[in-house]
């Protein structure tokens, strides 16, 4: 147990509230008496070390209230922390070697628009690595204790970080696609973005054995004055010539792991059937599969009936039903230091990298019809308002009565059954909608964020290039899968609580005061009034949503109201859902796919004595460790998906040079616009200095590039024509040109809401067609 910090001084006499700094002081002793374990710090703490006690709690929280609108603290679930302060557990890049030779790092994901410059950290490392764990050096990125620095100062922050594990060795090669040169040697085209027109020379010899449009490592030997930096291929990594090519870029690039270890596969293929041992036999009830018709695992089965007490008239009992992973994949054992390793599986268009081997995905823990599985099933009482009264998990051996696609699904509910849905009809999916009935009258009173964001899915043809992109219909059985996946997921959370067990959440916080003050400054330029500092629940920002629904800002506003909000989290200590506007949530519905469902699992036989396979014992802040790391892995593959899908589309579009579009503006910056494509949904550039003969500004608070003379505006959620000018398919990387005007200054005031005042119409006008890019203005563009 950390020791407590001194109690704090009493306030100046006079006050019943602490200063100011008093508050500041304590965030930031208590932290560091905490000495690296993480140790709650909210209003609560803040009230009991300053003795603040009834009506005075008020005005605490008006004070930390303001303290937080004012960037002094922010806000981390119910956790108080000093603006631009670390957790005490974190990823990290080291960076350097100070001049006494110490490692220095910064942390992977920091914002530096709200939180200044990146701390550094100074990382504690041996120079003699423990057997078998490697020292950290150089380029490397680790997973970090971290704790205040005695030299740290409010204007310099630093930190003294222990290296928990090393989760990377550092790069020091450069990926890109070789092209061979007539004379011998070749060049190298960049797959980075950033570093799209930086190629790299290949001198005849350092080719190794690379052929013309491999995917290549390569090391850089030189960089002269004059020429092209050269660079010697260190390993060849596939052909972009085959298919299912293109998503190595981002695996290499992203060091996700493809490959499974030996000793992995081993331990797979060794594994056999789980027995009926202490589990129920539930085979005779008629649990269904609902997934993507091209899925290959399904690891979640429903089940819904009517409830038969006569004290819940017109209620129901639902069955979630998830394959027991937990019964393979034993903690410490290959298979799951690999699959913590991975993290998560990752989807490509033209691949799958799976968390886990198929034997285990696709065969045994796969919920096939007709074949005797393990699964961990809870049963949930819903009123007839969608309310649930109860649950109970229960670990057993099912048999899957079908396995039916979405769209089969619903065709059948509509009125179109076939000689696998037909059968099931009445007695199992007409109780599945009824049951979702219900479960939609409480989603709509908890009011969870409703954005309106279309998902669009690449098919390709069977050489691996883009065929088309559709956007899938949004259909009810989607939607009823989502909450009966939703509703056992709470179901999990509340019976380890319950249980007092320890658990990786998932969490998701309200958006920064920052943020929202943002928010109400761009609504106030539309005719939406937001008070500064008010708190907002998903239920205002739905009533915000749709009072610009059918409007000329729809667009825009959603795109705001989708960066206002935190990024979801793995932790280890909840702070709530605030999406989802729920309390608690863990992921429970997946562990084929996601190591978090897999603890949960481990956590859920544990705590109701279903196995001796349940989560093993573990030291104070190894789950908070383990969830740094899948929340890392997570934001990994979500990546590494993003550029796949960027570089397909912009290997599709290079074929269309000179074509024009329709788009949205789908991001402003002092550099440019990012245009998102109507059709494909490509992502963009058009750089400043080509919009016109005019100097174009950046206002933060309208999201738009204004002519300093024209007044002439692009702002975030216009609509407009571009043409195509230019893509690089490897970096995944598209440039247009405007082809619209943009509006005068003028037209956006008052511009506002679907009631009708101040409509405007956001598609732009079409310039004349020239023969090229409009002329750049004359002055240069300041860099950055």
């Amino acid at each position: 147990m950390p020791k407590k910090s001194p109690r704090p001084k009493d306030p100046d006499a006079g006050s019943a509230l602490p200063s100011r700094e008093d508050i500041l002081a304590f965030i930031a002793r208590e932290r560091e008496a905490a000495g690296g374990v993480p140790v709650k710090i909210g209003k609560r703490e803040v009230a009991r070390a300053f003795g603040i006690k009834g009506a005075d709690r008020i005005g605490l929280k008006a004070l930390l209230k303001d303290l937080e609108s004012g960037g002094d603290i922010e806000r981390r679930g119910k956790r108080l922390h000093k603006k631009g302060a670390l957790p005490t557990v974190v990823l990290c890049d080291i960076k350097a070697r100070d001049r006494d030779g110490d490692l220095t790092a910064t942390p992977v994901e920091w914002d530096e628009e709200e939180n200044g410059p990146a701390p550094k950290i100074f990382v504690h490392a041996p120079r003699k690595g423990r057997p078998g764990q490697p020292v950290a050096g150089v380029g490397d990125r680790a997973l970090m204790r971290t704790e205040l620095s005695p030299d740290s100062s409010a204007d310099q922050p630093m930190y003294m970080g222990r290296v928990i594990k090393l989760i990377s060795r550092a790069k020091t090669q450069v990926l890109g696609i070789y092209r061979a040169l007539p004379a011998g040697g070749g060049r190298l085209l960049p797959v980075d973005k950033k570093n799209m027109n930086r190629e790299l020379s290949i001198p005849p010899g350092a080719e190794g054995a690379a052929q013309d449009g491999d995917l290549v490592a390569v090391e850089v030997m030189r960089e002269g004055r004059f020429g092209l930096p050269a660079a010697r291929v260190r390993e060849r990594l596939g052909s972009m010539t085959s298919e299912r090519a293109v998503s190595l870029i981002a695996i290499h690039a992203h060091g996700i792991p493809n490959v499974f270890r030996p000793e992995t596969l081993e331990e797979a293929e060794s594994a056999r059937p789980a027995t009926m041992e202490g589990r129920e036999d539930w085979r005779d009830r008629p649990l269904i599969t609902i997934d993507p018709a091209d899925a290959k695992d399904h690891d979640d089965a429903v089940l819904a009936e009517p409830d038969d007490d006569p004290e819940n008239p017109g209620g129901f009992v639902v069955t979630v039903a998830i394959a027991d992973v937990a019964a393979y994949v034993r903690p410490g054992r290959p298979l799951d230091r690999e699959a913590l390793d991975r993290g998560n599986s990752v989807y490509f268009p033209d691949r799958v990298v799976p968390m886990l081997p198929e034997r285990i995905s696709n065969d045994l823990c796969s919920l096939r019809p007709q074949e005797d599985r393990p699964a961990l099933a809870v049963r949930m009482t819903l009123a007839a308002d969608g309310r649930k009264l109860r649950h109970a998990f229960h670990r057993i051996m099912m048999r899957s009565a079908a396995k039916l696609a979405y769209q089969q699904a619903q065709a059948a509910i509509d009125g179109q059954p076939d000689d696998i849905t037909g059968p099931l009809l009445e007695s199992v999916l007409k109780p599945l909608w009824a049951a979702y009935g219900a479960l939609k009258i409480a989603r709509e009173k908890r009011a969870p964020l409703d954005l309106d964001l279309p998902e669009r899915k690449i098919l390709l043809k069977p050489d691996g290039t883009v065929d088309r992109v559709v956007v899938p219909p949004r259909l009810d059985a989607h939607r009823l899968i989502e909450e009966f996946m939703i509703l056992a997921n709470v179901a999990a959370a509340e019976t380890l609580e319950q249980k007092s067990q320890p658990l990786i959440y998932r969490a998701h916080d309200e958006p920064s005061a920052e943020k929202l003050n943002g928010l109400a400054e761009f609504l106030g330029s539309i005719g939406i009034k937001l008070a500064k500092g008010q708190v907002l629940r998903p239920q205002q920002f739905n009533g915000i949503l749709e009072r610009v629904k059918g409007g000329d800002n729809e667009n825009v506003v959603n795109e705001i109201v989708l960066r206002t909000q935190a990024q979801a989290e793995y932790v280890s200590d909840n702070y709530g859902h605030f999406g989802l506007n729920l309390k608690r949530y863990a992921h429970f519905t997946s562990p084929i796919r996601r190591y978090a469902d897999l603890i949960v699992h481990r956590a859920l036989i544990r705590a109701l004595k279903f196995g001796r396979d349940g989560l093993p014992d573990m030291e104070a802040g190894e789950l908070a460790e383990i969830a740094a790391r899948i929340s890392a892995a997570e934001r990994r593959a979500m990546s590494a998906e993003r550029e796949t899908t960027d570089r397909l589309i912009a290997g599709w579009l290079s074929e269309k040079i000179g074509a024009t579009f329709m788009g949205r503006i789908a991001g402003v910056t002092r550099a440019g616009l990012f245009v998102k494509l109507a059709e494909t949904g490509a992502d963009g550039f058009i750089p400043a200095a080509t919009l016109g003969a005019d100097y174009f500004r950046y206002d933060e608070t309208l999201h738009a590039l204004i002519g300093n003379r024209t007044g002439e505006t692009h702002r975030l959620g216009d609509i407009v024509e571009v043409k195509l000018v230019e893509a690089a398919p490897f970096a995944g990387a598209l440039r247009f040109e405007m082809l619209s005007d943009g509006r005068s200054r003028k037209s956006l005031d008052g511009a506002g809401t679907k009631s009708g005042k101040g409509r405007r119409d956001t598609t732009s006008t079409p310039r004349s067609r020239r023969n090229g890019p409009r002329k750049a203005a004359s002055n240069k563009r300041p860099r950055g």
